[in-house]
């Protein structure tokens, strides 16, 4: 088993030192999957919802969830993002998010696409919760990561 790198010899939450880790180009995409009724998603899709286009504001929540990773989790660096691409697309019984973020840096970043695709879902349910709240937020993980020390992965 590996290391815990946020928790030091005495078992206290430290942020990671990586100021002698190299600047590398580094990329992960993460998904979350918003599921709904029929009507529900129609009225998604249609753009005609209540608080305005759904897909569009919740890509951008994605987009500004990704920037302010770092104020959101307590131990994640704040990074100088290069890309941040969310994307919402129609899926059977719902829909989908998948968000991809880029950044040349000395450590990843999964926690900013996991951020931006979370944050997506929820706006998501926020903009249809008038017309159905018993929609459920499902299967938000990382899909892949290039890049740093411990080279790429995917699921």
């Amino acid at each position: 088993m590996s290391r815990l790198t946020h928790i030091d010899g005495e078992g206290r939450a430290r942020m990671v030192d990586v100021s002698d880790k190299p600047a590398t180009a580094r990329e992960a995409a993460a998904s979350g999957f918003v599921r709904m009724s029929p009507e529900t998603l129609a009225l998604a899709i249609s753009g005609e919802g209540r608080k305005g286009d759904v897909r569009a504001v919740a890509e951008l929540a994605g987009v500004m969830a990704a920037k302010k990773t770092s104020d959101l989790i307590p131990l994640c660096h704040p990074l100088a993002l290069s890309k941040v691409e969310v994307a919402v697309e129609p899926g059977e019984g719902g829909l989908s998010v998948t968000a991809r973020v880029k950044t040349t840096g000395p450590t990843g970043v999964e926690m900013e696409a996991l951020t931006a695709a979370s944050v997506a879902c929820l706006t998501i349910y926020d903009m249809l919760k008038a017309a159905e709240k018993g929609m459920v937020i499902e299967a938000v993980r990382l899909l892949e990561k290039t890049g740093g020390k411990s080279g790429d992965w995917s699921i």
